[in-house]
């Protein structure tokens, strides 16, 4: 694979229409073909076009995974504009504030998240339309109707490696997501190094995706499988008895999942005991997994275990743990492996001095998969990335035999679930509460979601509040996995002398006989 001038939307329609009347896509038992899919996302991308969406513009989705999706992202990639996956579990400001942000001209919505937007649409300002999914709206139009006016032929177009091809969000640590641009080149790489290191997906597969299509886990689970020409099942959500009836019916042969899902697919299999023998991969990440878990899963699906590392802002790739690795007598099941094929990685000190062997610093990456930049952000963009190098904000280190292990977190992020967490996030939606007069957000062990989210709070005095009064309050602000689980009432906060919260105090009693410090 050619990575200098990679052009992804050229490369998969080759495959679309290499692979002519196949199935590319099953969602909810309806089938579409790959020369379906081809002539589709050039209807798309001819009604983006008509209505004036130019190169580099911006387009939302806003909805559960569904085969519209991909009908929208190859659409987009054809047009020169670049899709937007809306995380739909935020709250209706921080939906709000992500579309703003990415100065989307579209909104597409599912019957799902009509309220939502009908919610936020006036503080919206440059949506010139917004786009039903489902239809039966009295203002909006229907998507097939909207796409289905237009020619299905390709646009053609002038098309550049580093044209932006996605926009994924990611929690601030000030309070605000930033949209990280991924391009061609990115998506390129990222296909190479998993045609290379992940073993290989080909034409025969059949991949089930039920991550959210928000996440670079969702999208690139997605697209590689597209890619190789596979057969690909959409799940709307995550649901463990869904996933082992597809996996028997369908007889799928490769699954992704986080540690969490993994975990509820392991607790439904105990009373649901379904052929999985068709699986021969299957490829977990985003968040640590507990040893004994992973041991299980293995016993249970007996195929090839495959971790990877990687964050949104490496266009999901960096490390792998093949196979071969998974022995438990290899005494490697909490690393997270080698450095894939074409990225280099080091750790180095508060300094970017490399640390010896053995010594924790922070996970830094130089690869061709690292993101662009934070969409009109150039200040947390030079933060983040310094001479070609990502600073990961993740603190491991490596082995005599060069195997990485992440330790703990050099940011405070909270990895719930899969799902990332700023503690700043909740505490700025908590600080509004006019009974609370200091919190501190911390992640805790969770044997459900690896970290639980926990807010430390000083409550005014003469005020009284519970739990559940502060955890109702933030449900009104902010995305549902990002809540506080649990409450600690503190009379102060510990704090060093310039005013910041020590968090590592916090969590230290908590995390006391946790070899590391994530979940």
């Amino acid at each position: 694979m050619q990575m200098d001038d990679y052009i992804f939307i050229d490369a998969l329609e080759a495959q679309m229409q290499a692979q002519g009347d196949k199935a590319a896509l099953i969602f909810q038992g309806e089938e579409t073909s790959y020369s379906d899919l081809a002539r589709r996302s050039n209807k798309v991308a001819q009604a983006l076009i008509d209505e004036g969406v130019k190169p580099h513009s911006r387009i939302a989705y806003m909805g559960a995974n569904s085969a519209i999706y991909f009908e929208l992202l190859l659409g987009a990639q054809k047009a020169r504009a670049a899709l937007v996956g809306v995380n739909s579990r935020l709250a209706p400001p921080e939906v709000a504030y992500v579309v703003n942000d990415a100065k989307a001209e579209l909104i597409f919505v599912d019957r799902n998240f009509v309220p939502l937007i009908e919610k936020i649409i006036t503080d919206c300002p440059q949506v010139r339309r917004v786009i039903a999914m489902d239809g039966d709206h009295a203002d909006w139009v229907d998507f097939a109707s909207w796409r289905d006016a237009h020619s299905d032929a390709h646009p053609g177009g002038d098309y550049d490696k580093d044209d932006d091809i996605i926009q994924l969000y990611t929690s601030g640590t000030t309070g605000h997501p930033k949209g990280v641009q991924l391009t061609n080149t990115n998506m390129g790489s990222a296909l190479h190094q998993s045609s290379v290191d992940w073993g290989g997906w080909q034409s025969d597969d059949h991949v089930l995706l039920c991550m959210p299509l928000f996440h670079i886990a969702g999208v690139n689970v997605g697209l590689i499988g597209l890619h190789a020409g596979a057969t690909v099942t959409v799940l709307p959500a995550v649901d463990p008895v869904e996933i082992l009836r597809l996996i028997e019916e369908t007889k799928v042969t490769i699954l992704f999942m986080v540690p969490a899902v993994i975990l509820f697919v392991m607790q439904q299999s105990e009373n649901d005991a379904r052929d999985v023998s068709s699986v021969r991969q299957v490829v977990y990440g985003a968040s640590p997994i507990a040893e004994d878990l992973l041991i299980s899963a293995q016993k249970v699906f007996k195929c090839d275990f495959l971790q990877v590392y990687g964050l949104t802002e490496t266009t999901g790739c960096a490390t792998h743990l093949p196979a071969a690795d998974h022995d438990p007598a290899r005494g490697k099941l909490r690393s997270c492996g080698k450095a894939n094929t074409g990225v280099e990685i080091k750790i180095v000190d508060e300094n970017d001095n490399e640390v010896p062997v053995g010594e924790v610093g922070e996970i830094l990456i130089k690869a061709a998969t690292n993101m662009k930049g934070y969409w009109n952000n150039p200040d947390a963009t030079q933060g983040a990335v310094k001479q070609g190098w990502f600073y990961s904000g993740d603190a491991g280190f490596t082995d005599d035999e060069g195997y990485i292990f992440i330790h703990d977190r050099v940011k405070d992020m909270i990895v719930s679930g899969g799902e990332n967490v700023y503690p700043a996030e909740v505490e700025n939606a908590l600080f509004s509460h006019p009974d609370i007069a200091d919190v501190a957000v911390i992640g805790v062990p969770d044997e459900k979601w690896g970290e639980a989210v926990k807010a430390c709070v000083v409550v005014r005095r003469g005020a009284a509040l519970s739990q559940e009064d502060i955890i109702a309050f933030a449900r009104e602000l902010v995305a549902g996995y990002k809540l506080p689980k649990s409450v600690d009432f503190v009379e102060d906060l510990p704090r060093n002398p310039s005013g910041k919260i020590l968090r590592r105090e916090l969590r230290e009693p908590y995390w006391e006989g946790h070899e590391r410090r994530v979940g």
